[in-house]
C-alpha cells in the first residue's frame, strides 16, 4: 500500500471510529450518564462525526419510530469506501 492509500486509510478508520464513540455517546446519553458536552475529547469525537452524519441525516430523515439510521449508513459507506482503496 503507497502512502497515500495508508493517509487515506487511516482517516477513514479515524472517521470510523468517530462515528462508533458518538453511538456509544449516545447511549450513554440514554442511560442518563453524566457525558459532559464541553470536553475537548467529546467535541472532537461527536464534531468529527458530524462532518459525515449530517449529510446522511439531511438526505434520510429519522424513522417514526426515532431511530436514526444515519450512523449505519456511513459505518457501511465507509467501509466500502475503504475496501475499495486497499484494492487499488
Amino acid at each position: 500500500m503507497g502512502m497515500l492509500q495508508s493517509l487515506i486509510h487511516y482517516a477513514i478508520m479515524a472517521m470510523m471510529a468517530a462515528i462508533l464513540g458518538s453511538i456509544i455517546l449516545s447511549w450513554l446519553r440514554v442511560a442518563r450518564v453524566r457525558v459532559p458536552y464541553g470536553h475537548p475529547l467529546v467535541r472532537l469525537i461527536e464534531e468529527t462525526a458530524d462532518l459525515m452524519l449530517r449529510p446522511i441525516r439531511r438526505a434520510i430523515p429519522a424513522s417514526a419510530g426515532g431511530l436514526d439510521f444515519s450512523p449505519m449508513i456511513a459505518l457501511i459507506l465507509l467501509s466500502i469506501l475503504r475496501r475499495i482503496v486497499v484494492l487499488l
